[in-house]
């Protein structure tokens, strides 16, 4: 029996409910970035079936659903990582402020800097904690100068929360950080390059509750700044976290909504479900 049989065994949902179009409003005034029928393909494998979404400009909106729903592989569409995946195909149109990012003129580079990655397992470089913060606006020439580049480090620190703990070690590695703090100087390193939209893929994961608790804290403050898309397992966060949700099932975009309308009054059923702990 595969895993689709028993899903449906068990909450008598039909394959057409599957496939139905997305519940609630996928659209917002003046979005920053915008998804229209966008599908993704691993070789034969769909992975992304016709997801349309808008994400609103300093708005934090959160990816859920069980794991293998294609949140991950959406959220990687939006800056194109997926292109380092030779047998990814994606169809459709994703734009940034209008424009298309998959247009065959847009250079990744630079689109990668204005839509910022932080990933699961937090990833230093093997440099020294001032060097990962100024490697991007190095390569991107964002500096004329000594002073700028040491104040733009200053300020990317200081808006992950991590200036005062490690002003004073600024020549040692990043790697001999703890989690939590190595994760934050992955957000500063990010921010550093001025970007519009910031993806965080389970940012928290593999950091203990003390840490996880300064990163939610950084998100509410970045908000401010930046838009930043979420993905994350844990249904808890993702109502501490963001301003709307996004649930995502079988490759399909199922409910789209405000936060505490999907967490208190989902309007679908497959949502419903996931959210009561039904399945997951």
């Amino acid at each position: 029996m595969t895993s689709l049989q028993k899903f449906n065994d068990s909450t008598d949902i039909t394959m057409e409910n599957l496939t139905s179009k997305t519940t609630g409003n996928v659209y917002v005034d003046n979005p920053r970035m915008s998804a229209r029928d966008v599908n993704v393909f691993y070789g034969d494998k769909h992975a992304i079936r016709d997801v349309t979404i808008d994400i609103a400009e300093q708005e934090v909106i959160a990816f859920i659903g069980p794991s293998g729903c294609g949140k991950s592989t959406f959220l990687r569409t939006l800056n194109r990582m997926n292109d380092t995946i030779d047998i990814c195909r994606v169809e459709g149109q994703i734009t940034l402020d209008g424009e298309d990012i998959y247009a065959p003129s847009v250079d990744v580079v630079p689109l990668r800097a204005r839509v910022g990655m932080v990933f699961q397992k937090p990833n230093p470089f093997p440099k020294s904690i001032f060097d990962n913060i100024a490697y991007g606006p190095r390569i991107h020439g964002l500096t004329k100068s000594k002073s700028e580049l040491d104040a733009v480090v200053e300020s990317a620190l200081t808006r992950a929360g991590l200036w005062n703990e490690v002003k004073d070690r600024l020549d040692q590695p990043g790697t001999g950080l703890s989690g939590g703090q190595q994760q934050r100087l992955c957000i500063a390193r990010a921010i550093a390059v001025s970007p519009e939209v910031i993806l965080m893929d389970e940012p928290c994961s593999a950091l203990d509750p003390i840490a996880t608790a300064k990163v939610e804290e950084l998100i509410e403050e970045l908000k401010e700044q930046y838009t930043i898309v979420i993905v994350t397992h844990s249904m808890q966060q993702a109502a501490r976290v963001s301003d709307r949700t996004a649930y995502f099932h079988l490759g399909d975009l199922v409910e789209v909504g405000k936060t505490e309308q999907i967490f208190t009054n989902p309007s679908h059923k497959l949502t419903q479900d996931y959210i009561t702990g039904r399945f997951g």
